[in-house]
């Protein structure tokens, strides 16, 4: 079962990211800004976003091929549109390529915010001093 024919010439130069999937991958993680809104609503999973890049190395028109909301797809188009790929030569031939990403929103561990429980939840207690066992306090009146 072959997908892909081994002696298919690839005649085109495609535009490849600097760096490779690492360097790619490394991108994606710093300059990625969690959407409030996901964070508020414990939203998090994958983001596929389709793009072409243009034999420039330019990023054309992102768009979201499956997204998950709260803010979370705008953010992929943002980061996906700031990728640059090295410029390709191919003689005299214009090139666009297309392709897809996924962009993974995985929340912060401890970020989890559950509204249910904040609600139902008594607020804690004010501190109290400790009450004093009986038996610890020796309190004599003296009267002389």
């Amino acid at each position: 079962m072959h997908d892909h024919h081994p002696h298919k010439k690839k005649f085109l130069n495609l535009p490849h990211y600097p760096g490779g999937n690492a360097a790619y991958r490394e991108f994606i993680t710093s300059n990625l800004r969690y959407p409030q809104e996901a964070l508020e609503a414990g939203v998090e999973g994958p983001v596929v976003v389709g793009y072409d890049i243009l034999d420039t190395g330019v990023v054309q028109s992102p768009h979201i091929l499956k997204g998950i909301g709260y803010g979370c797809d705008e953010e992929a188009l943002r980061l996906v549109g700031m990728l640059r790929y090295e410029k390709v030569k191919n003689r005299g031939v214009r090139v666009k390529s297309t392709t897809k990403t996924t962009i993974r929103f995985k929340l912060p561990p401890g970020i989890r915010i559950s509204y249910t429980s904040a609600e139902k939840s008594p607020p804690p207690p004010p501190e109290k001093p400790e009450p004093k066992s009986p038996g610890e306090t020796y309190e004599y009146t003296i009267n002389f």
